[in-house]
């Protein structure tokens, strides 16, 4: 390494000790995770923009080039209800609303009831109980939906691929 690095670790080190003396230990470590989410930002940031400039930004013509050397195209099939952009239907919404009715007087009474809490800290805890309820109760009702929309289009797909009922299935060949 240069004398430039050494001296510049020297000077992080002096800064780091001036900071444990000033602030403590637990502000030291606040200062650190503060500066190393900057450094990775901009690391991050570095990282993305090199990736952009090296990709290919003339994607247009490749596609059009590959279309007129293919003799034959693919049938495009249609896109699933997954594969669009729709509403997840009125039971997401209405399970996070139960999820944050329930989480919300779980939390107020049991802070109320279990601790020594004021009545506005129960208030305040049971409004955070609420919106921890709400994410329950919409995460759980997006899965159950997924699910549910997966399941029957994939019965659909299984049923469109058998033999329509009455046709005898060809029989195996004898050799």
């Amino acid at each position: 390494m240069r004398l430039v690095t050494y001296s510049w670790l020297a000077v992080v080190l002096a800064l780091a000790c001036a900071a444990i003396g000033w602030l403590g230990l637990a502000g030291w470590m606040a200062a650190a995770v503060l500066v190393a989410s900057v450094a990775m930002h901009v690391a991050g940031n570095a990282i993305g923009t090199r990736l952009r400039e090296a990709t290919d930004q003339d994607l247009s013509s490749r596609r059009r080039a590959a279309r007129e050397t293919s003799t034959e195209s693919l049938p495009v099939a249609a896109p699933t209800h997954l594969e669009r952009r729709s509403s997840l239907g009125r039971l997401v919404p209405v399970s996070a609303g139960i999820g944050a009715v329930c989480g919300g007087t779980a939390g107020t009474l049991a802070l109320w009831w279990l601790t020594a809490s004021s009545p506005a800290g129960a208030l305040l805890g049971g409004a955070s109980s609420a919106v921890v309820g709400g994410l329950f109760g919409f995460l759980g009702a997006s899965f159950v939906e997924i699910v549910r929309t997966s399941l029957r289009e994939s019965l659909a797909a299984e049923r469109a691929s058998l033999p329509p009922p009455g046709a005898t299935p060809p029989s195996p060949r004898r050799t």
